[in-house]
Order: structure tokens, then C-alpha cells, then sequence
């Protein structure tokens, strides 16, 4: 199993970055950069490419709406040229609120939107000539723009033939054709105990079909990790409970919230609910603390070392070969060094 986290910053990402030499020299595989609607990802990725030797570096996630395939593609070549060779380009829908509210682009057809651009980008690194119809065409045919679009290929010749293309997905459809197409997964909000009610199903449908010639699905999932003895440590649970509540509560809409569903695919529809209405209408704390605790133990490694290894075992029962943790330490170098330990 390999072992990665995310790139945590709340200012100043270079301060964050400057750690990863450390982490990687612990033993960490990989570092995700997030976006959302903060600093550009690959900017940072660029950047911890110069500072690192051996870390695969990725990006979770870059959305499928605000970039066209094409930029996608130049995205994914570049990186893992500065990066010679360690990129991973994990892609996902985000939500109705960054796409329409921060980009301006309607949120349509993430399905897929999400399915075509793996293939461009694909046969982009191939150095294809790209030709398209579909969601997206290329070149533009006439009547549309100026007629004088043509048919390119990468002008440069990439560090790799194939990158690793993640997908951030939740929905059974999704899931599905993620199991399909993709070279990993990057669910969330992932319990070990529950996910299989969930997924198992979409699972085996796609990698029934699973294209020829790829390796076995990566799955990336994990949570916040504290080692240690005694009621304060199992306390930092707690420090979950805002996030939880955050996407369950605040998210999308009523109707139309996609971490909402899965709390309740997980069997906690009248805590869902609850959440929700509590969040919505201003109570964050009261939703937070209806947060089932049981779900919050489930989706963490929180506690005494040899009951980590134990949630390491249900991650890895889960299909989980990428453990991402978030380190609750003082020193998160420490804490890596100590779980690369446990995964060895």
C-alpha cells in the first residue's frame, strides 16, 4: 500500500511545500495538491516537482469544466516533464458552486465530459493528431469560429507516453465508469466499514468492461491520523466533525448534494438529514455534533498504534492501495516515518 497526503495550506502554500522534501525522505509516495477555488493546483505542482526527487506528485483534483481537454493535456505533459515522470493527474465534476459560481460555466454533463477527456488527453500524450465529436469537438467545423481551426497534435514530445488519470467520484454511474476508463480513484469521505454497500456493485460493473491494457484500479483513500494513548488523543476525532459537516451539511443544495447521498447510501439518512437542515440554517455547531461519531472512528486512524494498524487493515480490506492521511501531530514528518513503519 502506498502512502500519500494532501498539500495543506491555509496562506501560504510555499510554507507547506517546503516540507515535502521532509516527507518524502520519511517515506511518503505521494502528495496531492488541491484547487477548488484557490491557488491553481499545477503551479503548486510545479513547484513541489523542483523541491522533490522521488514523490509522485498530484493533483486532487483539477475540474473537467474550466480547462478544455486540450489545456488538460498541455497540463499533464508539462508536469510530468518538470517533474520527470512522477505526475498524476487526478480530474473530478467539483459541484455546481466553484463551476457556475466561480468559473461561470454550466454544470452539464459530467459524465461525460469526465469520459471524453480521458481519451483526448490519452491520445494527446500518444502524440494523435486530435480529431473529435462529441461533447467536444475538435477541430471547430465550419460555421463555428473563424473556419480556420485544423487538426494538431502535442507540438512536444512527452516524459511518458501515459500519465495516470484519477477521477474524484461518488455516484454509482460515475464509479462505474471510473472502473471503466480510469487508472485510479479518488473517492471521499470513504468508510471501510460501509463503502462496500455503496460501490461494490458499481465497481464490478465497470471493471467488468475495464479497457484493455490497463493496469488494475488504484483506489486513494484515508483520513486523519493521530498515534498515541488516552482520551485526548481519541478526542482529535472531533477536529473531523466541521468537514463532515461542512460537505454533508453545506454542499450543493437540498435535493442536490452529492456528500448528503452517500451519508445516507451509508445507512445515516436522519443524521443527513438533520445536518443539513441544522446547517442551512445557520446552526453549523448543532450539525456538527450530530456527526455520528461511529462514522467519524470508521473514516480515520485515530488512536493507539496497534489500533491504526487495524484501520490500516480495513483500508486495505476496502481496496484502498493509496492510505492519504492528514497527520494531526506537532510533527507530521514523525508521523509519516512512523506509518510507512506500520505499511512496511
Amino acid at each position: 500500500m502506498k502512502l500519500s497526503t494532501q498539500l495543506m495550506y491555509g496562506g501560504n502554500p510555499r510554507d507547506a511545500a517546503d516540507q515535502a522534501k521532509a516527507l518524502e525522505d520519511a517515506g511518503l509516495d505521494t502528495i496531492w495538491v488541491a484547487e477548488a477555488y484557490g491557488f491553481d493546483s499545477p503551479t503548486l505542482m510545479g513547484y513541489l516537482a523542483a523541491k522533490t526527487e522521488k514523490v509522485e506528485i498530484g493533483s486532487a483534483i483539477l475540474n473537467i469544466y474550466s480547462r478544455t481537454p486540450s489545456a488538460l493535456l498541455q497540463t499533464a505533459a508539462g508536469l510530468d516533464n518538470v517533474s520527470q515522470g512522477r505526475a498524476i493527474i487526478g480530474l473530478g465534476a467539483s459541484g455546481p458552486q466553484v463551476i457556475e459560481g466561480f468559473h461561470g460555466v454550466p454544470y452539464d454533463k459530467p459524465l461525460g465530459r469526465t469520459r471524453e477527456i480521458i481519451d483526448l488527453i490519452r491520445r494527446g500524450l500518444r502524440r494523435e493528431t486530435l480529431v473529435h465529436d462529441g461533447i467536444f469537438t475538435l477541430p471547430l467545423p465550419e460555421g463555428q469560429g473563424t473556419g480556420l481551426g485544423k487538426p494538431l497534435k502535442l507540438l512536444n514530445r512527452p516524459e511518458r507516453p501515459s500519465i495516470p488519470l484519477y477521477v474524484a467520484a461518488l455516484g454509482p454511474k460515475n464509479v462505474e465508469g471510473v472502473a471503466e476508463y480510469a487508472d485510479g480513484w479518488l473517492p471521499f469521505l470513504f468508510v471501510p466499514e460501509r463503502a462496500g454497500l455503496v460501490w461494490d456493485e458499481p465497481l464490478a460493473r465497470g471493471r467488468a468492461r475495464r479497457q484493455e491494457g490497463l493496469a488494475p484500479l488504484e483506489i486513494c483513500a484515508g483520513g486523519m491520523v493521530a498515534i498515541g494513548e488516552g482520551p485526548e488523543t481519541k478526542a482529535l476525532l472531533d477536529l473531523a466533525r466541521p468537514m463532515v459537516a461542512l460537505y454533508v451539511g453545506g454542499m450543493g443544495a437540498r435535493g442536490r448534494n452529492f456528500y448528503n447521498d452517500l451519508m445516507c447510501h451509508y445507512g445515516y439518512e436522519k443524521e443527513a438529514q438533520q445536518i443539513q437542515d441544522l446547517y442551512l440554517g445557520g446552526n453549523k455547531r448543532d450539525a456538527e455534533a450530530i456527526v455520528p461519531t461511529e462514522l467519524l472512528e470508521w473514516g480515520n486512524l485515530v488512536g493507539p498504534a496497534s489500533y491504526v494498524k487495524e484501520r490500516i487493515a480495513a483500508f486495505a480490506e476496502a481496496g484502498v492501495t493509496n492510505l492519504q492521511v492528514m497527520p494531526l501531530s506537532d510533527d507530521p514528518v514523525a508521523t509519516v516515518r512512523q506509518l510507512r513503519e506500520m505499511l512496511d
